[in-house]
Protein backbone atom coordinates (compact mmCIF):
# COMPACT_ATOMS: atom_id res chain seq x y z
CA UNK A 1 0.00 0.00 0.00
CA UNK A 2 1.13 3.64 -0.64
CA UNK A 3 2.33 6.11 1.79
CA UNK A 4 -0.73 8.54 0.59
CA UNK A 5 -3.11 5.40 0.78
CA UNK A 6 -2.17 4.52 4.18
CA UNK A 7 -2.05 8.05 4.97
CA UNK A 8 -5.60 8.81 4.22
CA UNK A 9 -6.24 5.07 5.61
CA UNK A 10 -4.98 6.23 8.87
CA UNK A 11 -6.61 9.63 8.57
CA UNK A 12 -10.14 7.85 8.06
CA UNK A 13 -9.72 5.74 11.18
CA UNK A 14 -8.44 8.33 13.12
CA UNK A 15 -11.50 10.90 12.26
CA UNK A 16 -14.03 8.51 13.23
CA UNK A 17 -12.11 8.07 16.48
CA UNK A 18 -11.15 11.30 17.15
CA UNK A 19 -14.92 13.23 15.95
CA UNK A 20 -16.77 10.42 17.65
CA UNK A 21 -15.03 10.73 20.86
CA UNK A 22 -14.93 14.68 21.01
CA UNK A 23 -18.56 15.78 19.30
CA UNK A 24 -19.94 13.37 21.87
CA UNK A 25 -17.62 14.61 24.60
CA UNK A 26 -18.40 18.74 24.03
CA UNK A 27 -22.17 17.65 23.95
CA UNK A 28 -21.33 16.43 27.38
CA UNK A 29 -19.62 19.06 28.42
CA UNK A 30 -22.83 21.50 27.42
CA UNK A 31 -25.19 19.26 29.32
CA UNK A 32 -23.03 19.19 32.75
CA UNK A 33 -22.34 23.18 31.73
CA UNK A 34 -25.93 24.34 31.10
CA UNK A 35 -27.23 21.86 33.84
CA UNK A 36 -24.78 23.24 36.93
CA UNK A 37 -24.08 26.68 35.23
CA UNK A 38 -20.89 28.74 35.40
CA UNK A 39 -19.84 28.61 39.26
CA UNK A 40 -20.63 24.92 39.57
CA UNK A 41 -19.20 23.96 36.21
CA UNK A 42 -15.86 25.77 37.13
CA UNK A 43 -15.55 23.53 40.38
CA UNK A 44 -16.40 20.45 38.14
CA UNK A 45 -13.96 21.79 35.24
CA UNK A 46 -11.45 22.10 38.21
CA UNK A 47 -11.76 18.09 39.29
CA UNK A 48 -11.11 17.18 35.95
CA UNK A 49 -8.08 19.15 34.79
CA UNK A 50 -6.70 18.11 38.08
CA UNK A 51 -6.77 14.21 36.27
CA UNK A 52 -5.47 15.39 33.55
CA UNK A 53 -2.87 16.68 34.67
CA UNK A 54 -2.06 13.42 36.51
CA UNK A 55 -2.96 11.80 33.65
CA UNK A 56 -0.26 13.51 31.63
CA UNK A 57 2.51 13.52 34.16
CA UNK A 58 2.27 9.86 34.58
CA UNK A 59 2.08 9.04 30.58
CA UNK A 60 3.81 11.89 29.85
CA UNK A 61 7.50 10.54 28.16
CA UNK A 62 6.10 6.98 28.37
CA UNK A 63 3.25 6.92 25.72
CA UNK A 64 5.08 9.08 23.56
CA UNK A 65 7.84 6.81 23.86
CA UNK A 66 5.59 3.58 22.89
CA UNK A 67 4.59 5.46 20.41
CA UNK A 68 8.33 6.51 18.55
CA UNK A 69 9.92 3.08 19.60
CA UNK A 70 6.95 0.64 18.30
CA UNK A 71 6.91 2.57 15.03
CA UNK A 72 10.69 2.42 14.19
CA UNK A 73 11.62 -0.99 15.60
CA UNK A 74 8.71 -1.75 13.03
CA UNK A 75 9.95 0.10 10.53
CA UNK A 76 13.20 -1.34 11.27
CA UNK A 77 11.96 -5.11 11.32
CA UNK A 78 12.40 -5.98 14.79
CA UNK A 79 9.32 -6.50 16.32
CA UNK A 80 10.60 -9.50 18.70
CA UNK A 81 11.81 -6.15 20.54
CA UNK A 82 8.37 -4.95 20.98
CA UNK A 83 7.32 -6.68 24.25
CA UNK A 84 10.20 -5.98 26.13
CA UNK A 85 9.33 -2.69 25.68
CA UNK A 86 6.48 -2.80 26.76
CA UNK A 87 7.36 -4.66 29.58
CA UNK A 88 9.84 -1.41 30.05
CA UNK A 89 7.20 1.15 29.68
CA UNK A 90 4.32 -0.58 31.93
CA UNK A 91 7.33 -0.63 35.04
CA UNK A 92 8.09 2.78 34.28
CA UNK A 93 4.44 4.40 34.00
CA UNK A 94 3.49 2.43 37.53
CA UNK A 95 6.47 4.46 39.30
CA UNK A 96 5.26 7.99 37.76
CA UNK A 97 1.56 7.15 38.58
CA UNK A 98 2.58 6.21 42.49
CA UNK A 99 4.16 9.54 42.86
CA UNK A 100 0.95 11.43 40.74
CA UNK A 101 -0.97 9.47 43.61
CA UNK A 102 1.23 10.55 46.64
CA UNK A 103 0.95 14.42 45.56
CA UNK A 104 -2.73 14.63 44.62
CA UNK A 105 -3.51 12.86 48.26
CA UNK A 106 -1.26 15.48 49.00
CA UNK A 107 -3.20 18.30 47.60
CA UNK A 108 -6.16 17.75 48.84
CA UNK A 109 -5.28 16.76 52.30
CA UNK A 110 -2.97 20.08 52.49
CA UNK A 111 -4.81 22.49 50.44
CA UNK A 112 -8.55 21.27 49.77
CA UNK A 113 -10.40 23.81 51.58
CA UNK A 114 -8.99 26.71 49.74
CA UNK A 115 -9.07 24.49 46.15
CA UNK A 116 -12.44 23.22 46.57
CA UNK A 117 -14.42 24.56 49.69
CA UNK A 118 -17.70 23.76 50.29
CA UNK A 119 -16.97 20.19 48.90
CA UNK A 120 -16.76 16.46 50.24
CA UNK A 121 -12.94 16.30 50.06
CA UNK A 122 -13.20 12.57 50.65
CA UNK A 123 -15.59 11.93 47.86
CA UNK A 124 -13.47 14.25 45.19
CA UNK A 125 -9.90 12.36 46.37
CA UNK A 126 -11.61 9.18 45.54
CA UNK A 127 -12.70 10.65 41.89
CA UNK A 128 -9.51 12.26 41.35
CA UNK A 129 -7.18 9.06 42.41
CA UNK A 130 -9.22 6.52 40.53
CA UNK A 131 -9.70 8.30 37.71
CA UNK A 132 -6.33 9.30 37.25
CA UNK A 133 -4.80 5.56 37.41
CA UNK A 134 -7.92 4.46 35.19
CA UNK A 135 -7.19 7.63 32.60
CA UNK A 136 -3.11 7.18 32.71
CA UNK A 137 -3.87 3.55 31.31
CA UNK A 138 -5.55 4.02 28.98
CA UNK A 139 -3.91 6.79 27.27
CA UNK A 140 -0.95 3.88 27.43
CA UNK A 141 -3.28 1.53 25.53
CA UNK A 142 -3.91 3.97 23.18
CA UNK A 143 -0.30 5.36 22.61
CA UNK A 144 0.42 1.43 21.66
CA UNK A 145 -2.07 1.17 19.36
CA UNK A 146 -0.71 4.36 17.68
CA UNK A 147 2.74 3.13 17.69
CA UNK A 148 0.98 0.47 15.50
CA UNK A 149 -0.36 2.98 13.20
CA UNK A 150 -3.66 0.95 13.98
CA UNK A 151 -5.89 3.86 14.04
CA UNK A 152 -8.89 1.71 13.67
CA UNK A 153 -8.62 0.52 17.47
CA UNK A 154 -8.90 3.92 18.50
CA UNK A 155 -11.93 5.10 16.22
CA UNK A 156 -13.66 1.04 17.74
CA UNK A 157 -12.98 3.10 21.65
CA UNK A 158 -14.45 5.88 20.73
CA UNK A 159 -17.49 4.66 18.88
CA UNK A 160 -18.13 2.28 21.95
CA UNK A 161 -17.37 4.13 25.09
CA UNK A 162 -18.53 7.79 24.17
CA UNK A 163 -21.90 7.09 23.62
CA UNK A 164 -22.02 5.05 27.03
CA UNK A 165 -20.85 7.88 28.61
CA UNK A 166 -23.65 9.98 27.01
CA UNK A 167 -25.98 7.92 28.34
CA UNK A 168 -24.78 8.04 31.90
CA UNK A 169 -24.36 12.02 31.49
CA UNK A 170 -28.23 12.52 30.39
CA UNK A 171 -29.17 10.11 33.13
CA UNK A 172 -27.64 12.13 35.66
CA UNK A 173 -29.24 15.02 34.09
CA UNK A 174 -32.63 13.73 33.85
CA UNK A 175 -32.39 12.66 37.84
CA UNK A 176 -31.57 16.32 38.04
CA UNK A 177 -28.23 15.03 39.86
CA UNK A 178 -25.32 17.24 41.72
CA UNK A 179 -21.54 18.13 40.98
CA UNK A 180 -20.60 15.11 42.08
CA UNK A 181 -23.18 12.32 40.37
CA UNK A 182 -21.49 14.08 37.08
CA UNK A 183 -17.63 13.00 38.55
CA UNK A 184 -19.34 9.59 39.51
CA UNK A 185 -20.28 9.27 35.95
CA UNK A 186 -16.81 10.81 35.00
CA UNK A 187 -15.52 7.89 36.94
CA UNK A 188 -17.33 4.70 35.67
CA UNK A 189 -16.55 6.04 32.09
CA UNK A 190 -12.82 5.87 32.72
CA UNK A 191 -13.19 1.93 33.34
CA UNK A 192 -15.32 1.54 30.67
CA UNK A 193 -12.69 3.14 27.94
CA UNK A 194 -9.76 1.44 29.88
CA UNK A 195 -11.81 -2.15 29.30
CA UNK A 196 -12.47 -1.56 25.60
CA UNK A 197 -9.03 -0.21 25.10
CA UNK A 198 -7.41 -2.94 26.66
CA UNK A 199 -9.08 -5.78 24.49
CA UNK A 200 -8.21 -3.62 21.40
CA UNK A 201 -4.55 -3.53 22.13
CA UNK A 202 -4.58 -7.13 23.13
CA UNK A 203 -4.42 -8.38 19.84
CA UNK A 204 -2.12 -5.90 18.49
CA UNK A 205 0.86 -7.38 20.43
CA UNK A 206 3.32 -9.83 19.31
CA UNK A 207 3.42 -13.19 20.76
CA UNK A 208 5.31 -13.21 23.71
CA UNK A 209 7.95 -15.74 22.33
CA UNK A 210 9.71 -15.10 20.58
CA UNK A 211 11.44 -12.20 22.60
CA UNK A 212 14.38 -10.14 22.02
CA UNK A 213 15.39 -8.49 24.90
CA UNK A 214 16.64 -4.28 24.83
CA UNK A 215 20.07 -4.01 24.49
CA UNK A 216 22.35 -1.35 26.41
CA UNK A 217 21.91 1.13 23.86
CA UNK A 218 18.40 1.18 23.01
CA UNK A 219 17.44 1.39 26.97
CA UNK A 220 19.97 4.67 27.05
CA UNK A 221 17.96 6.19 24.32
CA UNK A 222 14.91 5.29 25.92
CA UNK A 223 15.59 6.69 29.37
CA UNK A 224 16.85 9.95 28.08
CA UNK A 225 14.08 10.42 25.49
CA UNK A 226 11.61 9.25 28.27
CA UNK A 227 13.38 11.80 30.47
CA UNK A 228 13.08 14.78 28.02
CA UNK A 229 10.05 14.33 27.23
CA UNK A 230 8.45 13.73 30.69
CA UNK A 231 9.46 17.08 31.65
CA UNK A 232 8.66 18.61 28.29
CA UNK A 233 4.99 16.81 28.15
CA UNK A 234 3.84 17.54 31.59
CA UNK A 235 4.96 21.30 31.68
CA UNK A 236 3.56 21.86 28.12
CA UNK A 237 0.21 20.31 29.48
CA UNK A 238 0.42 22.37 32.41
CA UNK A 239 1.08 25.44 30.71
CA UNK A 240 -0.81 25.19 27.42
CA UNK A 241 -3.68 23.02 29.13
CA UNK A 242 -6.36 25.57 31.08
CA UNK A 243 -4.21 26.02 33.84
CA UNK A 244 -6.44 29.14 34.25
CA UNK A 245 -8.84 27.22 35.62
CA UNK A 246 -6.92 26.92 38.51
CA UNK A 247 -5.76 30.40 38.92
CA UNK A 248 -8.97 31.91 38.15
CA UNK A 249 -10.57 29.79 40.62
CA UNK A 250 -7.90 31.21 43.28
CA UNK A 251 -7.54 34.90 42.16
CA UNK A 252 -11.32 35.35 40.59
CA UNK A 253 -14.02 33.30 41.08
CA UNK A 254 -15.25 29.84 40.02
CA UNK A 255 -17.89 31.46 37.42
CA UNK A 256 -14.90 33.04 35.71
CA UNK A 257 -13.03 29.91 35.95
CA UNK A 258 -16.51 28.05 34.47
CA UNK A 259 -16.22 31.19 30.99
CA UNK A 260 -12.77 30.00 30.24
CA UNK A 261 -13.39 26.48 30.38
CA UNK A 262 -15.96 27.02 28.13
CA UNK A 263 -13.99 28.81 25.83
CA UNK A 264 -10.75 26.60 25.68
CA UNK A 265 -12.79 23.30 25.64
CA UNK A 266 -14.63 24.23 22.78
CA UNK A 267 -11.75 25.56 21.34
CA UNK A 268 -9.48 22.86 21.74
CA UNK A 269 -12.06 20.35 20.43
CA UNK A 270 -12.35 22.40 17.12
CA UNK A 271 -8.76 22.66 17.24
CA UNK A 272 -8.24 18.93 17.19
CA UNK A 273 -11.05 17.97 14.96
CA UNK A 274 -10.22 19.47 12.13
CA UNK A 275 -6.28 20.36 11.58
CA UNK A 276 -5.91 17.29 14.50
CA UNK A 277 -6.72 14.62 12.62
CA UNK A 278 -4.03 14.99 10.32
CA UNK A 279 -1.57 15.85 13.42
CA UNK A 280 -2.76 12.68 15.65
CA UNK A 281 -0.60 10.71 12.77
CA UNK A 282 2.46 13.03 12.23
CA UNK A 283 5.13 11.37 15.29
CA UNK A 284 4.92 7.77 13.81
CA UNK A 285 4.77 9.03 10.24
CA UNK A 286 8.22 11.36 10.89
CA UNK A 287 9.50 8.81 12.84
CA UNK A 288 9.56 6.60 9.99
CA UNK A 289 10.07 8.85 7.42
CA UNK A 290 13.69 10.43 9.64
CA UNK A 291 14.33 6.01 9.47
CA UNK A 292 14.57 7.01 5.63
CA UNK A 293 16.83 9.94 5.62
CA UNK A 294 16.47 13.77 6.20
CA UNK A 295 15.67 14.90 3.39
CA UNK A 296 12.28 12.68 3.23
CA UNK A 297 11.34 14.02 6.71
CA UNK A 298 12.36 17.52 5.78
CA UNK A 299 10.33 17.56 2.66
CA UNK A 300 7.53 15.55 4.85
CA UNK A 301 7.71 18.64 7.23
CA UNK A 302 7.15 21.10 4.60
CA UNK A 303 4.25 19.42 3.54
CA UNK A 304 2.43 18.71 6.78
CA UNK A 305 2.75 21.76 8.01
CA UNK A 306 1.12 23.36 4.33
CA UNK A 307 -2.00 21.11 4.80
CA UNK A 308 -2.40 21.48 8.68
CA UNK A 309 -2.70 25.21 7.53
CA UNK A 310 -5.27 24.78 4.72
CA UNK A 311 -7.33 22.62 7.24
CA UNK A 312 -6.68 25.26 10.15
CA UNK A 313 -7.41 28.79 8.15
CA UNK A 314 -11.10 27.94 7.61
CA UNK A 315 -11.93 26.61 11.29
CA UNK A 316 -10.00 30.15 12.56
CA UNK A 317 -12.39 32.11 9.68
CA UNK A 318 -15.53 30.33 11.07
CA UNK A 319 -14.77 31.08 14.78
CA UNK A 320 -13.95 34.40 14.78
CA UNK A 321 -16.51 35.58 12.53
CA UNK A 322 -19.14 33.06 14.58
CA UNK A 323 -18.27 33.22 17.52
CA UNK A 324 -21.03 35.35 19.39
CA UNK A 325 -23.67 32.77 17.80
CA UNK A 326 -22.07 29.70 18.14
CA UNK A 327 -21.24 30.33 22.06
CA UNK A 328 -24.86 31.65 22.62
CA UNK A 329 -26.33 28.43 20.65
CA UNK A 330 -24.44 26.15 22.39
CA UNK A 331 -24.08 27.46 26.38
CA UNK A 332 -27.11 30.16 26.46
CA UNK A 333 -26.99 34.08 27.53
CA UNK A 334 -25.49 32.86 30.75
CA UNK A 335 -22.13 32.31 28.80
CA UNK A 336 -22.17 35.10 26.66
CA UNK A 337 -18.90 36.89 28.26
CA UNK A 338 -17.38 33.42 26.80
CA UNK A 339 -17.56 34.34 23.13
CA UNK A 340 -14.36 36.42 23.00
CA UNK A 341 -12.34 34.52 24.66
CA UNK A 342 -12.83 31.40 22.55
CA UNK A 343 -12.00 33.20 19.49
CA UNK A 344 -8.60 34.14 20.81
CA UNK A 345 -8.63 30.47 21.87
CA UNK A 346 -9.62 29.12 19.10
CA UNK A 347 -6.44 31.17 16.89
CA UNK A 348 -4.40 30.68 19.48
CA UNK A 349 -4.45 26.95 19.06
CA UNK A 350 -4.88 26.68 15.30
CA UNK A 351 -1.25 27.89 15.69
CA UNK A 352 0.10 25.49 17.70
CA UNK A 353 -1.65 22.98 15.70
CA UNK A 354 0.22 23.99 12.99
CA UNK A 355 3.41 23.20 14.87
CA UNK A 356 2.31 19.62 15.39
CA UNK A 357 4.82 19.12 12.26
CA UNK A 358 7.64 20.46 13.39
CA UNK A 359 7.43 18.97 17.05
CA UNK A 360 6.82 15.82 15.46
CA UNK A 361 9.81 16.25 13.91
CA UNK A 362 12.14 17.16 16.81
CA UNK A 363 10.44 14.23 18.96
CA UNK A 364 11.52 11.86 16.13
CA UNK A 365 15.14 13.20 15.33
CA UNK A 366 15.90 13.10 19.47
CA UNK A 367 15.52 17.01 20.07
CA UNK A 368 13.78 16.42 22.97
CA UNK A 369 16.39 18.84 24.79
CA UNK A 370 15.88 21.36 22.86
CA UNK A 371 12.30 21.16 22.69
CA UNK A 372 12.06 20.54 26.42
CA UNK A 373 14.51 24.49 26.53
CA UNK A 374 11.53 25.96 24.72
CA UNK A 375 8.96 24.25 26.74
CA UNK A 376 10.66 25.29 30.16
CA UNK A 377 10.70 28.82 28.94
CA UNK A 378 7.39 29.53 27.78
CA UNK A 379 6.22 27.72 31.08
CA UNK A 380 7.38 30.36 33.17
CA UNK A 381 6.26 33.11 31.26
CA UNK A 382 2.96 31.70 30.92
CA UNK A 383 2.87 31.29 35.24
CA UNK A 384 3.96 34.73 35.23
CA UNK A 385 1.52 36.59 32.57
CA UNK A 386 -1.52 34.33 34.00
CA UNK A 387 -0.60 35.24 38.27
CA UNK A 388 -0.13 39.21 36.79
CA UNK A 389 -2.92 39.57 34.32
CA UNK A 390 -5.95 37.44 35.56
CA UNK A 391 -4.91 39.22 39.51
CA UNK A 392 -5.50 42.53 37.33
CA UNK A 393 -8.40 41.70 34.76
CA UNK A 394 -9.95 38.48 35.38
CA UNK A 395 -11.34 36.95 32.59
CA UNK A 396 -9.32 38.87 30.08
CA UNK A 397 -5.78 39.01 31.63
CA UNK A 398 -6.29 34.51 31.25
CA UNK A 399 -7.07 35.00 27.65
CA UNK A 400 -4.40 37.46 27.05
CA UNK A 401 -1.91 34.91 28.64
CA UNK A 402 -2.73 31.83 27.33
CA UNK A 403 -2.72 33.86 23.77
CA UNK A 404 0.06 34.76 23.79
CA UNK A 405 2.40 32.17 25.48
CA UNK A 406 0.91 29.56 22.73
CA UNK A 407 1.64 32.11 19.96
CA UNK A 408 5.22 32.54 20.99
CA UNK A 409 5.59 28.44 22.03
CA UNK A 410 4.14 27.45 18.50
CA UNK A 411 6.37 29.97 16.49
CA UNK A 412 10.09 28.76 18.22
CA UNK A 413 9.09 25.11 17.72
CA UNK A 414 8.53 25.95 14.21
CA UNK A 415 11.41 28.00 13.88
CA UNK A 416 13.52 25.32 16.12
CA UNK A 417 12.71 22.33 13.72
CA UNK A 418 13.24 24.15 10.95
CA UNK A 419 16.78 24.54 11.55
CA UNK A 420 17.31 21.21 12.46
CA UNK A 421 15.74 19.72 9.84
CA UNK A 422 16.85 22.57 6.79
CA UNK A 423 13.26 22.25 5.31
CA UNK A 424 11.95 25.62 3.84
CA UNK A 425 8.48 25.64 4.14
CA UNK A 426 6.16 26.75 1.63
CA UNK A 427 5.75 30.52 2.12
CA UNK A 428 3.60 31.14 -0.98
CA UNK A 429 1.50 28.34 -0.48
CA UNK A 430 1.04 29.05 3.38
CA UNK A 431 0.28 33.04 2.04
CA UNK A 432 -2.29 32.08 0.05
CA UNK A 433 -4.31 29.82 1.82
CA UNK A 434 -4.60 33.12 4.11
CA UNK A 435 -6.08 35.21 1.30
CA UNK A 436 -8.60 32.23 0.76
CA UNK A 437 -9.44 32.49 4.16
CA UNK A 438 -9.91 36.50 3.85
CA UNK A 439 -11.95 35.93 1.35
CA UNK A 440 -14.16 33.10 3.04
CA UNK A 441 -14.37 35.24 6.32
CA UNK A 442 -14.89 38.34 4.34
CA UNK A 443 -18.01 36.52 2.42
CA UNK A 444 -19.39 34.80 5.78
CA UNK A 445 -19.74 38.47 7.81
CA UNK A 446 -22.30 39.25 5.45
CA UNK A 447 -23.97 36.70 7.01
CA UNK A 448 -23.23 37.21 10.53
CA UNK A 449 -24.65 40.73 10.25
CA UNK A 450 -27.93 39.43 8.93
CA UNK A 451 -31.10 39.60 11.42
CA UNK A 452 -31.04 36.11 11.87
CA UNK A 453 -31.33 33.73 14.93
CA UNK A 454 -27.96 31.84 16.03
CA UNK A 455 -29.24 28.73 14.07
CA UNK A 456 -30.16 30.06 10.96
CA UNK A 457 -27.09 32.28 11.16
CA UNK A 458 -24.72 29.00 11.69
CA UNK A 459 -26.75 26.95 9.14
CA UNK A 460 -26.66 29.33 6.61
CA UNK A 461 -22.85 30.85 7.41
CA UNK A 462 -20.80 27.47 7.63
CA UNK A 463 -22.19 26.51 4.19
CA UNK A 464 -21.17 29.99 2.64
CA UNK A 465 -17.73 30.05 4.34
CA UNK A 466 -16.89 26.51 3.22
CA UNK A 467 -17.80 26.87 -0.85
CA UNK A 468 -16.22 30.47 -0.43
CA UNK A 469 -13.08 28.98 0.76
CA UNK A 470 -13.14 25.66 -1.31
CA UNK A 471 -13.41 27.68 -4.36
CA UNK A 472 -10.66 30.45 -3.25
CA UNK A 473 -8.26 27.90 -2.37
CA UNK A 474 -8.48 26.66 -6.10
CA UNK A 475 -8.67 29.67 -7.64
CA UNK A 476 -5.40 31.14 -6.00
CA UNK A 477 -3.25 27.29 -6.71
CA UNK A 478 -3.29 26.56 -2.83
CA UNK A 479 -3.05 22.62 -3.91
CA UNK A 480 -0.46 20.65 -5.83
CA UNK A 481 -0.99 19.00 -9.26
CA UNK A 482 -0.89 15.76 -6.92
CA UNK A 483 -3.50 17.07 -4.26
CA UNK A 484 -5.71 17.60 -7.38
CA UNK A 485 -5.02 14.33 -8.94
CA UNK A 486 -6.67 12.81 -5.85
CA UNK A 487 -9.58 15.25 -5.66
CA UNK A 488 -10.58 14.04 -8.74
CA UNK A 489 -9.96 10.25 -8.42
CA UNK A 490 -12.31 10.92 -4.92
CA UNK A 491 -14.83 12.36 -7.01
CA UNK A 492 -14.45 9.72 -9.57
CA UNK A 493 -15.30 7.24 -7.17
CA UNK A 494 -17.49 8.41 -4.87
CA UNK A 495 -19.35 10.86 -7.25
CA UNK A 496 -19.82 8.57 -10.03
CA UNK A 497 -20.32 10.79 -12.54
CA UNK A 498 -22.71 12.93 -10.36
CA UNK A 499 -22.42 16.55 -9.35
CA UNK A 500 -20.98 17.50 -12.63
CA UNK A 501 -19.74 21.03 -11.44
CA UNK A 502 -17.59 19.71 -9.04
CA UNK A 503 -15.80 17.90 -11.79
CA UNK A 504 -15.32 20.65 -14.26
CA UNK A 505 -14.35 23.01 -11.14
CA UNK A 506 -11.38 20.38 -10.50
CA UNK A 507 -10.35 20.12 -14.18
CA UNK A 508 -10.14 23.86 -14.34
CA UNK A 509 -8.00 23.68 -10.92
CA UNK A 510 -5.74 21.19 -12.55
CA UNK A 511 -4.59 23.18 -15.31
CA UNK A 512 -4.31 25.78 -13.26
CA UNK A 513 -1.68 24.24 -11.72
CA UNK A 514 -0.05 23.01 -14.80
CA UNK A 515 0.05 26.52 -15.57
CA UNK A 516 1.70 27.19 -12.07
CA UNK A 517 4.17 24.70 -12.29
Amino acid sequence: MSTRNTVIRNTLFSSVGIYTEYFLGMLTSIIIARHLGPAHFGAYSLVVWLVATGVAITNSGVASAVIKFVAELRGAGREPRIRSLLAWAWKVQAGFLAVVLVAGTALFLFQGDRIMPDFNHGILLAILLSTTVLRSLYMLNIGIAKGYENFRSTAVVAVIASPINLVLILAAWWLDGSMEWFLGVYTISSLVFWWISRRQVARLLPPREPREPLDEAMRRRLRSYTTLVAVTVAVTFVTASEVEVLFLSMFDSAASAGQFKVAFQLASGAALLVPGVFGALLLPMMANALSQGREVASRRLSMSTSYLAALAAPLVAFGIVFAQPIIGLLYGAAYAPAALAFAFCLAALSLSTLSQGASSYLLGADRQRALMVIVLVCAVVKLGLDVVLIRAYGLRGAVAAFTTTSSLSALAVIVLALRYSGARLQWSRLARIAIAAAVAAAGAWLVRHGQFPPLPTLMLGGPVLAVLYGFATLALGCWSMSDIDHFRSLHARFGRGRLRVVGRVLDWAARRAEAMA
